[in-house]
């Protein structure tokens, strides 16, 4: 797969309020992953699948997703579609991991939404669809995901499932940048050599209209 790849995936958060010590979070979120804990147990995964406090093992942290997952957990649901869709800890299977992508991207979680962009965008474990592409991308982007700000701001320049429009396409291309996503600069200001200096200042008064709306 060339270009930008699957998947977006959620990563735990160590040293929070106490010095960081990957070790000893293992050995107390084994405990209560033990107990049947969800979050303990997506962590443990993570840990695992990650190589932190203990050494990448890709079927270990699959196991511990799969248990997490099971019980509902957004951010396990995601990971461990990444893991089918790259044939990590178990054979690739594309369809496998749209399934996983789905039950967390209907339950909010922006990772998958963008995943599911991309997937539908590609035409990867299901029918290209551009239209679908622009549904999940437009979910993650108000949810202030970069990458899936700019795919938006991309598909408005090419009309690919939305009609063309370069003001909007500017404006979330901006919206991108302000981000943090370089990638948005060069495309931002590509842009702008189309449009008017009246269309700039009504992209530019869109993307701020649009960052009011965004969650925080």
């Amino acid at each position: 797969m060339r270009g930008r790849s699957l998947c977006s995936v959620t990563r735990i958060n160590f040293g929070t309020g106490v010095p960081t010590d990957f070790e000893e979070a293992v050995k107390w979120y084994r405990r209560a992953a033990d107990q049947g804990n969800a979050d303990a147990q997506f962590n443990l995964g993570d840990a695992h699948y990650f190589g932190t406090g203990v050494p990448t093992d890709f079927e270990e942290g699959v196991k511990w997703y799969r248990k997490a997952a099971e019980q509902g957990h957004v951010s396990a649901q995601n990971n461990l579609g990444a893991a089918y869709n790259n044939g990590e800890g178990v054979p690739k299977d594309v369809e496998e991991a749209m399934k996983w992508f789905r039950k967390a991207a209907d339950q909010g979680n922006g990772n998958a939404q963008l995943n599911l962009g991309l997937a539908y965008g590609r035409g990867e474990g299901m029918p290209k669809d551009r239209k679908e592409s622009v549904k999940w991308w437009r979910q993650a982007a108000e949810q202030g995901f970069a990458e899936a700000q700019l795919d938006l701001g991309r598909m408005y320049h090419l009309g690919g499932g939305v009609r063309r429009d370069p003001v909007e396409a500017h404006a979330w291309a901006n919206i991108a940048a302000l981000n943090g996503n370089e990638d948005s600069l060069k495309f931002r200001d590509a842009i702008e050599k189309e449009l008017t200096k009246e269309q700039i200042a009504e992209a530019t008064k869109r993307a701020k209209e649009i960052l009011a709306t965004i969650k925080k």
